[in-house]
């Protein structure tokens, strides 16, 4: 592949596949708003580049990981932005979570300049970020996505190719709605364990070897028992975000989602509740003030 790398976004999950960009011995610059971020990554290695349009300008790809649209546009799109100052045959990566809206009108912004773009939306979460077995998915030009395999192979275990603009961001917010139902179902059913009077500890470790195990119950449990919400790895708010997201793709292309639509209002309810920077089984605290009762471990 081309050898100079940008990276856009050094937050949970920027920080460490930059990182891992290093690691396997990559050229990379990056560029973040915040600096003691830059100044972290560039003690291990990194360049600095103080702007998006010097990035943009010194690398032959970028790659951006935002944190949500708002922002992906003005980096991606804005009128000093990535697109703004790419050039003919630079290959330009989101790794957001954005709409298809959004991504079919980058990968047209950057056709108009000769350039390449990959919605490659990433999951997985901040723990596989920092190891590198991260799921990225990627709709756009093959060509483009060939060329920039190393580096995906550098962040990612489970790498694949989705066919064209907006594919990658199909199947991310497909993903989404499961994490979104399964979080709500996981929430409501510790909660009616609890308020029957189980152990709820002992409900998770029975339900979790049956049919009724699910990744995000796994992954939520601790949380939930141990009432460590603020140790917000994944908030409601980005929940909230991508469900939203999801509604506005089954709305266009008319298709139900019965189970998502609950998931979004009762999201949308927590966060209006104070809960939005709570991690995502912080839904639970609001079907907890309607139940009257908490989840948590028996002293």
């Amino acid at each position: 592949m081309t050898n100079k790398i940008g990276f856009i976004g050094l937050g949970r999950m920027g920080l460490p596949m930059s990182y891992n960009l290093l690691k396997a011995g990559l050229d990379l610059t990056v560029h973040n708003r915040s600096q003691p971020k830059v100044q972290e990554i560039a003690a291990a290695g990194a360049a600095a580049a103080t702007s998006t349009a010097e990035i943009t300008q010194q690398c032959d790809v970028i790659l951006a990981c935002l944190p949500d649209i708002a922002t992906s546009e003005e980096i991606l799109l804005g009128l000093d932005g990535v697109i703004a100052n790419t050039r003919p045959g630079q290959i330009i990566v989101d790794h957001s979570t954005v709409g298809i809206s959004t991504s079919k009108a980058c990968a047209e912004a950057a056709e108009a300049e000769g350039a390449l773009f990959l919605d490659a939306p990433i999951s997985g979460g901040t723990e596989r970020a920092e190891n590198g077995t991260l799921v990225i998915m990627a709709g756009g030009p093959k060509t483009a996505f060939d060329a920039v395999a190393s580096a995906f192979d550098a962040m990612g275990q489970t790498v694949r190719h989705t066919g064209p603009t907006g594919t990658g961001t199909t199947v991310k917010l497909v993903n989404q709605l499961l994490v979104g139902v399964h979080t709500l179902a996981a929430a409501e059913a510790m909660l009616m364990g609890a308020k029957s009077g189980a152990d709820p500890a002992l409900v998770y470790e029975l339900v979790s070897s049956g049919w009724g195990q699910s990744f995000m119950l796994d992954r939520n449990s601790s949380v939930m028992l141990d009432q460590t919400y603020e140790d917000a790895r994944a908030p409601v708010r980005t929940i909230l975000k991508d469900l939203g997201l999801i509604q506005e793709l089954a709305r266009s292309i008319d298709t139900p989602t019965p189970a998502g639509d609950v998931a979004y209002k009762l999201f949308t309810q927590a966060a209006e509740a104070g809960f939005g920077d709570l991690d995502m089984p912080g839904v639970l605290r609001l079907l907890e003030k309607e139940a009257g009762v908490e989840v948590k471990r028996k002293s």
